[in-house]
């Protein structure tokens, strides 16, 4: 018999992986998809030209046949999307969720994207991608009529970032376009963006309908009650962890080399004709966009640091900025093309060195701290609080704090690599030796650091006192995946959905027949 923390689970393959479903009407032999009038549709165009439902207008993208306004070829289109039982495929539309339409090409997308993330997609089947798409519309669809806004701007913003990254990825905007099987980067870029609204709306639905939700301590005792002795959930060895950072001061002469390069290659390009982008190639420190030339498009809302933004937005058409600093080094900035509120830019980015000498000062300084502990001259929580430069630990001693929940405790089989191999071996209250590593805030920046392991938690069957934090939250996800259930099949029973007949075999048609 499944647990019920196996019952949990599944809950939550459900709303996270969001296998698709398909739609049966009950008691029909012969059935039609309905073509109302009243109805409107949205319509997206991939690689195929698509039939709206309604005010039946046919969108093109860039390998879309010119946009037909006929009424009598309109007619003829709607002809087409109204199918009998022999349901064929019409211009590669796989399902219909209220005012969205799904195609093939849209599933293709999800396989690419998951490789993207380094995920196997050998066995996830089709049917699994489109109810995750289903869904998504579904959601989608439902914020728009209970008004739930989005920001354009904020979307414009995600969808830059996210063609930065990808372009970094592939080297050149060609390549992702011929990587995507897309004809040009406007259309592109209008379907990334289409793609992120509607994740942002559906995102803004599901947070609408589990918001509310919260658990009362005696629910929480109650639902841990409820779960036999033998089926309670064991939880893996845990770890508090504090730790002492100490970050290399850059010399004033090494930031100077570095402001002096950059105005030589300032005025080599100004003076002597030199190209910009090739220096950006050549020296620029900037993995993301070295390779294109030190290119980025930003509009207001791109999430670069201020200091980058606020001389960006100072300069005109073809201006070059003068040496500037941010926390990831020092900048230069030439404008490419100004369109309104949006930028074509390159940039340059130096870190200057550390010399060798300045790092052993510092890795000095905190062995010294460490004797001072260990000697018990002062305590770790006190000595984190003096010396720490991590002005996000020291004032709470030094003590980590589990990004996920806040909590300090982190399961040892969950945490990041460099901090587990420095660790794994500490008994409590042991203090490691100084160890040196890349700053992951400031890329090419290094600083030392110092650990203590203040807590070690064993393997374990869940204690509700001692694991209080981690049983209420289980029982507040299932409480939200009932809430979305519920909220799921109301929905469903009040929007129009329609699933082509090749999908309709899918094993999770179910949950999409209305009763």
């Amino acid at each position: 018999m499944r647990s019920r923390i196996s019952k949990l689970v599944v809950g939550i393959a459900i709303c996270m992986l969001q296998t698709g479903w398909a739609q049966e009407k009950e008691g029909a032999e012969n059935t039609k998809v309905e073509t109302t009038a009243t109805e409107s549709t949205e319509v997206q165009q991939d690689s195929t030209t698509v039939v709206q439902r309604t005010n039946i207008d046919v969108q093109q993208d860039s390998t879309a046949v010119a946009q037909e306004t006929d009424s009598e070829v309109q007619e003829d289109v709607a002809e087409k999307v109204t199918t009998s039982v022999e349901r064929t495929k019409v211009d590669g539309v796989v399902a219909v969720v209220g005012d969205y339409i799904i195609l093939e090409s849209d599933i293709d997308k999800s396989y690419i994207d998951l490789q993207n993330q380094g995920m196997p997609i050998k066995d996830i089947p089709r049917c699994q991608l489109l109810g995750k798409l289903m869904e998504d519309k579904l959601y989608a669809h439902q914020a728009v009529q209970d008004s739930l806004e989005v920001s354009d701007k904020q979307v414009t913003a995600q969808t830059e970032q996210q063609l930065n990254y990808l372009v970094s990825q592939v080297g050149t905007m060609e390549n992702l376009l011929a990587y995507y099987k897309k004809s040009d980067e406007e259309s592109f870029r209008e379907e990334l963006f289409q793609i992120n609204k509607i994740r942002s709306l559906a995102e803004n639905m599901q947070s609408k309908v589990v918001d509310e939700i919260e658990v009362t301590p005696e629910e929480v005792r109650q639902w841990f009650n409820d779960i036999p002795e033998d089926e309670r959930p064991v939880f893996g060895a845990e770890l508090e962890v504090a730790q002492i950072v100490k970050t290399p001061e850059v010399p004033e002469e090494e930031k100077q080399k570095v402001v002096n390069r950059l105005k030589e290659m300032k005025r080599d390009i100004e003076e002597n004709g030199a190209s910009f982008a090739t220096k950006a190639i050549l020296y620029s420190k900037d993995p993301g966009s070295s390779t294109k030339g030190g290119f980025y498009h930003v509009t207001k809302q791109t999430g670069f640091a201020k200091e980058f933004m606020d001389v960006a937005y100072s300069l005109r058409e073809g201006e070059i900025s003068e040496p500037f600093e941010s926390n990831f080094g020092w900048h230069i900035i030439k404008i490419d093309k100004i369109k309104g509120q949006e930028l074509d830019l390159r940039h340059i980015i130096l870190i200057p060195d550390i010399p060798e000498k300045t790092l052993e000062k510092t890795k000095k300084e905190l062995e010294e701290v460490r004797e001072k502990i260990i000697n018990g001259e002062v305590s770790f929580g006190d000595a984190a609080r003096e010396y720490s430069d991590e002005k996000e630990t020291k004032f709470e001693g030094g003590q980590l704090r589990n990004p996920e929940n806040m909590d300090t405790r982190f399961e040892l089989t969950n945490l990041d690599p460099s901090l587990y191999s420095q660790v794994r071996d500490l008994k409590t209250d042991e203090i490691s030796r100084v160890y040196k590593e890349e700053d992951p805030r400031q890329p090419g920046r290094v600083m030392y650091k110092i650990l203590r392991v203040t807590n070690r938690y064993d393997e374990h069957k869940a204690d509700y006192v001692q694991d209080y934090l981690k049983i209420k939250e289980l029982a507040l996800k299932e409480k939200q995946i009932k809430a979305i259930r519920e909220w799921m099949e109301k929905t469903i029973e009040d929007t129009y959905i329609m699933v082509n007949s090749d999908y309709r075999d899918c094993d999770f048609s179910n949950k999409w027949v209305k009763k």
